[in-house]
């Protein structure tokens, strides 16, 4: 039987994981839970999975938590200091971090430093921490096990070989709602348009990063510091099926790749279990009925973002925690109808150019990098259009 805690068990990772768990009960023993607000949803997390602890971020959301289920004996804890608490509990083995934001980093620390195993969800973690996180994690002996698809796939493919022979990792993309259109027919798109992803079913935030494609910028970043690779040797393949996860490509020329239907339960079963494979319900690939599978060139004409993620990376320290920072508070000013679709590039970069890089950031410098970037756009847009 393994413990586990799910940091942001009410996201779409967190519900596919608690899926997971339901599947292998015999294996999998939920003890801590984490949220940012949802207490409904948490609940009837609660009730169902009877963890020892749920975190609750807000702290009015968890007073309220806490008369819900003042029934059930779950200690529930609330603000960062209840998310740092439920990171380093002792009765757990592995720690899903699958919080969105950059709120992430503080609690995957403290597992790290707990001794934790960690199942990582959270972009952000490594894309503006990185640095920080994949030396503590060695000096601790702690596995960082990639739980997004693509990432995961390329873990995958590495099994069996020298990591030294390799050559390159190709990360594939699906290329989002908008694969194909120029960059004028972008500038009516509205948010229900951007959510309409061809492949994938997952949070709203994650959806329009597939759709400006700053996700794979993002992914781009992680997957340098998850495999300790320079940017050189990773190259972006739309690949619109999303059947090919992604790729490694060795010193030989020989290309491994890990396939596979679109279904995020994969790679989190692999990174709880691994290096087991264990049996999951669920369709497979019926390469008869696909036919055949297709490869583009990322159109960074038209997907700004992904060039200013590429220039965020080169550039290093705090850049990278701009650009995410920019493009979590731009995201959300085109959910709310603040800004249309095109903005979201064009205020990500205007927050990269006004800002002043720190090379090597501790993580009070990251969460500085943030606000800076926040208070930029706020200025930038206005006070009403930041509500």
């Amino acid at each position: 039987m393994k413990n586990i805690a799910i940091l942001g068990s009410t996201g779409s990772i967190g519900v596919q994981t608690l899926e997971i768990v339901r599947e292998k009960n015999n294996d999998l023993c939920v003890k801590v839970l984490a949220c940012g607000h949802n207490v409904k949803m948490a609940e009837a997390q609660i009730r169902e999975f009877h963890p020892d602890l749920f975190a609750v971020y807000d702290e009015t959301a968890a007073a309220d938590l806490k008369v819900r289920v003042a029934d059930t004996g779950v200690k529930v804890v609330s603000g960062m200091d209840g998310l740092l608490e439920a990171a380093a509990y002792s009765g757990t083995q592995i720690v899903v971090t699958s919080m969105v934001g950059m709120i992430g980093i503080r609690p995957t620390i403290a597992a790290i430093e707990a001794g934790k195993d960690i199942a990582l969800a959270n972009k952000e973690t490594l894309v503006c921490a990185g640095h920080l996180i994949m030396p503590l994690a060695a000096a601790h002996h702690v596995r960082i096990l990639p739980v997004d698809s693509e990432h995961s796939a390329i873990f995958q493919s590495l099994q069996g070989s020298d990591k030294s022979e390799l050559e390159k990792i190709l990360l594939t993309a699906s290329g989002g709602p908008f694969r194909g259109k120029r960059a004028a027919e972008l500038d009516h798109m509205t948010a229900a348009d951007a959510l309409k992803h061809p492949n994938w079913s997952m949070g709203n935030k994650i959806t329009i990063d597939s759709a400006t494609m700053v996700n794979k910028g993002l992914e781009v970043m992680e997957a340098g510091w998850l495999f300790d690779v320079s940017l050189d040797q990773i190259e972006v393949v739309v690949h619109p099926q999303s059947i090919i996860h992604s790729m490694v490509q060795y010193r030989d020329g020989a290309v491994i790749a890990q396939l596979g239907l679109p279904d995020m339960k994969l790679p989190i079963q692999y990174a709880l279990f691994y290096p087991e494979r264990r049996s999951m319900q669920g369709k497979r690939v019926d390469f008869f009925e696909l036919a055949q599978m297709t490869f583009e060139r990322v159109d960074t004409d038209t997907f700004a973002g992904f060039s200013h993620a590429m220039y965020a990376a080169k550039r290093g320290g705090s850049m990278p925690t701009v650009f995410n920072a920019a493009n979590e508070k731009a995201v959300a000013l085109f959910l709310a109808g603040r800004i249309g679709f095109t903005d979201i590039p064009k205020l990500i970069r205007a927050a990269m150019d006004a800002h002043t890089v720190v090379d090597t950031p501790s993580v009070t410098q990251i969460l500085n990098a943030e606000a800076e970037a926040y208070e930029y756009i706020k200025a930038t847009i206005g006070d009403s259009k930041n509500q």
